[in-house]
């Protein structure tokens, strides 16, 4: 999607150039994935350096007398990232020193973090187990880390697709928390960024076939929609609805039900509140048309 809007906004009919923007686009996601854990690392680091210099101090901070003082630093999630091997040798080569290079924001997030109600309510209690030290560092991300505008703007200045990443990563990130176990091997914090080369194949072939198939999907949208003007239509609700008959059309493999509930969910957080009800009702007028003329042949797993 990022790439055919990309292409229409710059007025570029170079289909190879948004190819390698494609390849580029998904390879940053990756990298946005590792800078939120390496944030975690991070923070934890400056959390066992700030309980390194109260230790030193003669005079206690009554406020951070919890039963004990060391749980957050001890927390087994962010140890596991923390002491991973392979995360440290993956953030390392791609050269990721963004929280090093710019500690204020690890600063900054650690702040909001100890004055939480959510952090008080963890130190306040003397023991935890695995399930509830991963609560805490899911609800920090969710609740602090994630929506923190500074971090955001940090983001945006470095690389502007990342704002069109953020909701495709942060859910992957909270997900990806969800289903931590205390055994997992290191590289589960190393996932592959896709399946297998058939995923890539997909979506440049995607890519390529919305494109050069532009004006054939645009005349199956017309008629579908009372006064169809399709300068009136959102620019995003228009490119998910030709991806989306591509797909109908020209992928058998993929369920009909997959294809529509994919890009209802696309619709609902990029586009605006009502487009998800328009494309909706568009697929599903196109879907039984197709059925009808026989245009929708489904095949193997495309039939469940």
């Amino acid at each position: 999607m990022q790439s055919i809007y990309a292409l229409i906004q710059s007025k570029d009919d170079s289909l190879q150039k948004q190819e390698k923007f494609l390849k580029v686009s998904i390879e940053n996601t990756y990298t946005l994935y590792l800078l939120w854990l390496s944030l975690f690392v991070e923070i934890q680091k400056k959390a066992a350096e700030q309980i390194s210099l109260s230790a030193n101090k003669y005079i206690s901070d009554k406020k951070q007398e919890f039963p004990n003082p060391n749980k957050f630093i001890q927390n087994r999630l962010l140890l596991q990232i923390v002491d991973n091997k392979m995360l440290a040798e993956e953030i390392t080569h791609r050269k990721l020193d963004n929280w090093y290079l710019n500690e204020e924001y690890v600063k900054l997030i650690y702040k909001e973090i100890i004055a939480s109600e959510v952090y008080e309510s963890y130190m306040s209690k003397p023991e935890s187990d695995y399930a509830a030290d991963k609560e805490l560092v899911m609800t920090l991300f969710k609740t602090i880390i994630a929506p923190n505008e500074k971090i955001y703007d940090y983001f945006e200045d470095d690389k502007l697709t990342w704002v069109d990443d953020f909701p495709i990563v942060n859910t992957f990130v909270l997900k990806h928390l969800k289903k931590a176990k205390q055994v997992h091997p290191e590289s589960y914090f190393l996932p592959n960024l896709l399946k297998d080369d058939d995923d890539m194949q997909y979506a440049l072939k995607l890519l390529s076939r919305t494109l050069l198939k532009n004006e054939e999907l645009e005349k199956e949208i017309e008629g579908k929609t009372p006064n169809w003007d399709k300068d009136r239509i959102a620019e995003i609700d228009s490119i998910l609805l030709k991806m989306a008959i591509c797909e109908l059309l020209h992928f058998p493999s993929i369920p009909e039900r997959v294809t529509i509930n994919e890009y209802l969910e696309i619709a609902k957080e990029y586009s605006t509140p009502k487009s998800s009800i328009f494309i909706n009702g568009i697929l599903d007028k196109l879907t039984k048309e197709y059925k009808a003329e026989g245009k929708l042949n489904k095949m193997g797993r495309g039939l469940l």
